[in-house]
């Protein structure tokens, strides 16, 4: 039997490579001899530009850009022919912000300006396109420091630029300048499909991942409000409820006020790395992620694996390091199984060894999947 592993990152603790090879690792230890190929993916989140760099070579750039918090972080994009690919946590990533600082106020003042200093620095290289992977960002300032970094700058009524991060933009009468993008075409790549604003959007979803509570939620879905209206001028439409333009705390609808396109950053990926040519060849297709959750159905990168092995009769298990979906909802997206790490093994062995409880998890499910 050929077994294809094509896992997504695991939350910040294993990348999608080191993922791939622990539960290829741990497979082959259930069921020795067994023919395991590895296909580590991305859907626009982190890891985007690592996988597709694997996969596709290029060049990688890397420069210091502003981080979330305003301090240097290191940012990278990749190059591959005319096209840049780049990843928008590799400036404005959640994993900048170290767990004692998500906390409301952090929320409040994040920036994507380094998103846009990569941009830039794309730009200024001579690229024709640039995809964005969207996901796994500290953010909700709506794209705001993209745009300034670009050369539209948000200001209040009296003209003066606004602080950084989302809460600011409450004050946002509209933007001094014109966004320079040197005539190259935007691709938004999202891992999902939220609106701006509302219970489904930026804020009110993301947001308490990031630090904000109840009172940064309710602030920053506001300012945002208010924001789009500008953005809804930029666009000369309203971008509010297009689909992703929540994504990445709403640099998707800045993105998509940009001309950007949308794109499926799993699907994107699918093609690029040509995952279903690996399919057609499956007997058994292995995917996972950090938390297997109501979200991973709303255009994750688990759903696209599990809907191309249906497709094809395959079936699909996941492995995940949680796991909250039901079996319905499961198997409702394709996939026939689903394994937690945390639920095998105890969150905190989980956490100690990603790699190895992982592998062990995969040495358990293999032989009852490999017959």
């Amino acid at each position: 039997m050929r077994i294809v592993v094509a896992p997504d990152s695991f939350g910040g603790t294993l990348s999608a490579r080191e993922a791939a090879e622990a539960i290829a690792a741990g497979w082959r230890r259930g069921v020795p001899g067994a023919d395991v190929a590895i296909v580590p993916l991305a859907d626009g989140g982190t890891g985007f530009a690592e996988v597709l760099h694997t996969a596709l070579g290029g060049t990688v750039h890397e420069l210091e850009v502003t981080g979330p918090l305003g301090d240097p972080v290191t940012g990278s994009w990749l190059r591959v022919g005319d096209t840049a690919y780049l990843e928008c946590a590799s400036a404005c990533g959640l994993h900048h912000v170290p767990r004692e600082d998500r906390v409301p106020g952090v929320a409040r003042t994040a920036t994507t300006s380094g998103v846009g200093e990569l941009l830039a620095a794309a730009r200024d290289a001579g690229v024709t396109t640039a995809v964005v992977g969207l996901g796994g960002s500290a953010t909700t300032d709506g794209g705001a420091g993209l745009l300034a970094a670009l050369g539209a700058v948000p200001v209040d009524d009296d003209g003066l630029p606004l602080p950084p991060g989302g809460a600011a933009l409450d004050c946002c009468a509209r933007l001094d300048g014109t966004p320079d993008l040197g005539g190259m075409t935007l691709v938004a790549a999202s891992d999902v499909d939220n609106p701006l604003l509302g219970p489904h959007g930026a804020a009110a979803v993301f947001g308490p991942q990031k630090g904000a509570d109840d009172a940064a939620v309710t602030e920053l879905d506001a300012a945002l409000t208010v924001f789009a209206g500008v953005l809804a001028d930029l666009a000369g439409r309203e971008v509010r409820d297009l689909p992703s333009a929540g994504a990445a705390g709403g640099l998707g609808a800045a993105l998509l006020a940009l001309g950007a396109r949308v794109e499926s950053g799993a699907g994107l990926v699918r093609g690029l790395v040509g995952l279903d040519a690996e399919l057609d060849a499956a007997d058994v297709a292995v995917t996972g992620e950090g938390s297997f959750d109501w979200q991973s159905l709303r255009g994750k990168l688990v759903t696209a694996v599990a809907r191309g092995a249906a497709d094809r009769g395959t079936p699909c298990v996941v492995l995940a390091g949680q796991v909250s979906v039901g079996r319905r909802e499961a198997a409702a997206a394709g996939v026939d199984a689903a394994f937690g790490v945390a639920e095998e093994f105890g969150l905190e062995a989980s956490m100690a060894d990603p790699a190895g409880t992982l592998a062990d998890l995969a040495e358990r499910v293999a032989p009852r999947w490999s017959r």
